[in-house]
């Protein structure tokens, strides 16, 4: 067996990549990994094809120690403690904060089916993707991808997410199978359950530790899973030996913090970033509290525009990540050619790694600003994208499910989902969504929570 996203030979090329991207001169260690024969192009899944000789392997840890120990690139624009923060964020906001079971329920709703949607491409990219459906007869995406009349030299060349596929497939579908992006929502419907709005980052933790499966992490959170059975608490679990510290995994955690903050961005980005800072830094750390602000906005908002702006409005103005999806709202708002728009987003962003951050984020508010608000629209639209398929199919139908609200919904992305949804996360399994709706509604009424 191999276990993967935690090996030292598999982190060493990654962290490589992450340096650099920070700005720091990693020029030696390449060298002294190449030179001892180490791999320098990073593995694209979990694991390099055949694992490293014990000498190696014990360079790359070596290296890893040595990459840790770099000093820090000055990055006044990319800040990611609470304090610089708050200092660039409104004082007051604009939106309503009265918040309905239904835009809730929808929020719920649209999660599962933009996520639903992505899982059986995740992993293939963006040009098998649309052999796939061309395959099929379902170019352009506006249905559930399906396995029926697609030529088996199509499904040779890009085959399903094997974990997904039996149940995500329109033939297969019967409910909302398992998916770490509903089970984080969960996992933090859970936490403000029991600790409130005051939980801090160590009882994420351990709510981690206490019931999500450690075989149900990856990425960061299972390099940050390992580094607290290490004895590391936040926020050096996300600090140790871990290259994937600016990608996506926090971003797809931080719905339900926004959810039971409407009209409250402010407030629902401080929670987001409490549980971010366990795994995540800088640019992770952003796209966490950029979700939570798009969640708390949605309910309550009438446009996506309104959506976009609160979730702008928390983000360090001069940072990476804040440029990016500006400058991908933009591309998306202003055309109904959406190859162009993504062929753009990929000629911009196409060298990061399928699911960083930063060019997922992109392609997330890219859909939005193009989708209008349509959760069709722009659930097809950034699925077909690429890249990590089914967070950002999550991300979106979050919020273009919150804006219409479960009653508005169409039944034929929505009944499918059966009202069930399976998780390993005990007391959740086949939970409905208008249960999680009336929790989330009840945590949402003021001064609950406190």
């Amino acid at each position: 067996m191999r276990i993967t996203w935690v090996q030292p030979e598999d982190l060493l090329p990654h962290e490589l990549t992450a340096s650099r991207d920070e700005g720091r001169d990693v020029a030696r260690l390449a060298e002294r990994w190449t030179a001892a024969g180490g791999d320098p192009t990073p593995p694209v899944s979990g694991a390099s094809p055949t694992p490293a000789s014990p000498a190696l392997r014990a360079l790359a840890a070596e290296l890893l120690d040595a990459a840790d120990a770099l000093p820090a690139v000055a990055a006044a624009d990319e800040p990611d403690d609470l304090d610089a923060l708050r200092a660039g964020w409104p004082a007051t906001w604009s939106l309503p904060t009265d918040v309905t079971h239904d835009r809730l329920h929808g929020a719920w709703l649209g999660r599962a089916a933009g996520c639903l949607l992505g899982k059986p491409v995740e992993k293939i990219p963006r040009e098998g993707i649309r052999e796939i459906l061309t395959a099929t007869g379902r170019w352009p995406l506006r249905d559930w991808f399906t396995a029926e009349g697609l030529p088996a030299d199509v499904a040779g060349r890009w085959p399903w997410n094997r974990r997904s596929a039996p149940t995500s497939l329109a033939e297969n579908i019967d409910g909302m199978p398992e998916d770490d992006d509903l089970n984080y929502a969960l996992l933090a419907l859970r936490v403000l359950e029991t600790h409130g709005r005051g939980f801090t980052s160590a009882d994420v933790a351990q709510a981690w530790l206490d019931w999500l499966p450690a075989g149900r992490v990856f990425t960061a959170e299972r390099v940050a899973y390992r580094n607290l059975l290490l004895g590391l608490a936040p926020p050096w679990s996300a600090r140790r030996h871990n290259p994937f510290r600016e990608w996506i995994g926090a971003q797809i955690r931080t719905d339900v913090y926004g959810w039971v903050n409407p009209g409250r961005p402010d407030r629902a980005a401080e929670l987001a970033f409490r549980d971010a800072t366990v795994s995540h830094v800088r640019g992770g750390v952003h796209g966490a509290i950029w979700a939570a602000a798009l969640a708390a906005a949605a309910p309550v908002a009438s446009t996506v525009d309104e959506v976009l702006d609160a979730a702008e409005a928390v983000l360090p103005p001069r940072s990476r990540f804040a440029t990016t999806v500006r400058d991908a709202r933009a591309l998306g708002g202003g055309t109904d050619d959406w190859e162009r728009v993504v062929d753009e987003l990929y000629a911009r962003h196409g060298h990061l790694h399928w699911v960083h951050v930063r060019n997922n984020a992109a392609l997330v508010a890219a859909a939005l600003a193009y989708g209008r608000g349509d959760l069709e629209r722009s659930i097809t639209a950034v699925v077909s994208g690429g890249w990590d398929t089914d967070s950002t199919g999550a991300t979106v139908g979050a919020v273009t499910g919150a804006l219409t609200g479960a009653s508005g919904l169409p039944t034929r992305w929505i009944d499918p989902l059966r009202n069930r949804l399976a998780s390993s996360i005990a007391g959740f399994d086949g939970i409905g969504f208008d249960e999680l709706a009336a929790r989330t509604h009840a945590l949402a009424q003021p001064g609950s929570g406190s």
